[in-house]
């Protein structure tokens, strides 16, 4: 579903994503785990068409990105890690407003709306403005507007930052219904080591740009000889995922005033 090789992208001489390949193979939860500043977001920015890569090959579900743009874009839905909902529409305004973009019949669209917003426990509120929802309604929201269109591939950037232990889990329990029930690939970032542990079939670990190492959870700790995900991260990259989040403040204001 996805395949990436020798991905870069340089920011004014700052190389954000240094040299980076992995795949994904379809049906597959995915995680790219790294701290703050890792190149997580550049990644999957270049990933869904909204970053040009500076250099390397990207496919998604059979089309190079370079050639293909509007069959990649049909191909995935996703959920970005800023929210981007529109806080003066209605959740249902939300939906049907993103359902005309990706071309969703009339009839379709609307059954769809009415299927997902039961199926994230929000259609009793379907004609609130968003900006009277809690952060948690707002994320159930934003994946149910993600899959509009019936993608084959979410991406999902961080998706649960900034949420509540609960809501996480009860966001995940949906995000692995649907890759149980209809077979649809994930891809996520997240700096959350048990949300890696507990819902990704395939790990890479990211820090500095680069990929330091990828395969099933288990297969991490063999490579390592540890006994958890947390202590495989420290022994391939020298640092604790929340020491190094810490120690990270001053790069990442480098990349987001680069990235400006």
């Amino acid at each position: 579903m996805i395949e990436v090789k020798n991905l870069t992208k340089k920011f004014n001489g700052f190389t954000a994503v240094d040299n980076v390949s992995f795949s994904v193979e379809k049906g597959e939860i995915f995680a790219f785990l790294g701290p703050n500043g890792a190149g997580k977001t550049t990644t999957i920015r270049m990933l869904t068409t909204l970053l040009k890569p500076t250099s390397g090959l990207i496919k998604i579900n059979g089309f190079e990105i370079s050639k293909k743009q509007d069959e990649v874009r049909k191909s995935f839905g996703i959920i970005f890690q800023d929210p981007s909902l529109d806080d003066e529409l209605t959740a249902y305004e939300n939906m049907e407003f993103h359902g005309v973009i990706y071309g969703v019949p009339k009839k379709l669209r609307r059954e769809r709306i009415e299927d997902l917003l039961k199926f994230v426990e929000l259609w009793d509120r379907k004609d609130e403005l968003v900006k009277r929802f809690s952060g948690g309604m707002k994320r159930r929201l934003e994946v149910a507007r993600g899959l509009i269109h019936h993608p084959k591939l979410l991406f999902l950037d961080e998706p649960t930052l900034g949420l509540d232990p609960q809501t996480r889990n009860h966001i995940w329990n949906y995000i692995k219904g649907l890759n149980e029930k209809e077979g649809m690939t994930i891809f996520f970032t997240t700096h959350y080591l048990a949300e890696a542990e507990k819902a990704a079939q395939k790990i890479a670990i990211i820090d500095h740009g680069k990929i330091i190492s990828q395969g099933t959870l288990q297969e991490l700790k063999e490579k390592t000889k540890t006994d958890s995900l947390e202590e495989a991260f420290l022994s391939l990259t020298g640092t604790t995922l929340r020491d190094e989040e810490a120690g990270t403040l001053d790069h990442m204001r480098m990349h987001h005033r680069l990235r400006r």
